[in-house]
This record gives structure tokens, C-alpha cells and sequence, in this order.
């Protein structure tokens, strides 16, 4: 076998695992509505390469409305205070918000859509 066979190989051996080493991890999960709320619709929760991380809500969401709904994290059917991540920006449509550093995804697997005034669920989406 010739030096340029093993050094193409190499080279594709680089490139896969370079590739793989920043590729982004992503949870999803569906919305079920709480509180007397219809909440509906995906969430995707990604861990990106560069260690942020995002949570989408897809173009198929849709929420009924409420005052102050926020979108923030919680674990086993409880909402963790002080994940709030940002006021809900709409009712409906695709929408993606930043996690803020402090908050460490992997310690969770559900995302809320909480009201903060009421401090009541008013959508959860089980992660997965």
C-alpha cells in the first residue's frame, strides 16, 4: 500500500472526527397544555458546539395566551424557579431564545411555558 493511500485515510479520519467533535446535541420534546391553557406545538433544547445552548419553539407552536408567560426549565413535572429564560416573544410561530450561562441544560428535562404572575404552568414539553 502506498503513502498516499494511508494519508487519505488519515485525512478522513480527521474530518470525521473533527466533525463529529462539533456537531450540536439537541433534545426534543411536545407540548401539553396546564392550567386550563392549550399549549402545543415542538421544542427543541440544543447544546451547541461552542457551549451555548438554545431552545426553539417550532413553527407549529401555539399558545392561547395568559399575562406574563415566560419560557423557562424544570425536571419531573416541577418548574425550577430562577430558569426563566425570556418573556415568551410570541403566541405562535417559531421563536428561539438563548439560555443564559448559569443555566446548565443537562439538569433538566422539561421546558415550561410559566406564567410568572400567577406562578402556574401554562405548558410543559417533556424533553428526550
Amino acid at each position: 500500500m502506498s503513502r498516499y493511500f494511508f494519508r487519505t485515510i488519515a485525512l478522513c479520519v480527521a474530518i470525521t472526527i473533527g466533525f463529529v467533535g462539533t456537531h450540536a446535541q439537541a433534545a426534543t420534546g411536545t407540548f401539553i397544555g396546564a392550567s386550563n391553557h392549550v399549549t402545543e406545538g415542538m421544542v427543541t433544547v440544543t447544546k451547541n458546539a461552542d457551549g451555548t445552548a438554545t431552545v426553539t419553539l417550532h413553527s407549529d407552536f401555539w399558545f392561547d395566551g395568559a399575562p406574563d408567560p415566560r419560557v423557562g426549565f424544570g425536571s419531573n413535572g416541577k418548574y425550577k424557579k430562577g430558569t426563566d429564560i425570556s418573556l415568551l416573544q410570541s403566541n405562535a410561530g417559531e421563536q428561539t431564545y438563548t439560555v443564559p450561562a448559569g443555566i446548565n441544560v443537562d439538569d433538566f428535562n422539561e421546558i415550561y411555558i410559566w406564567c410568572k404572575r400567577f406562578a402556574v404552568p401554562l405548558g410543559v414539553a417533556m424533553l428526550n
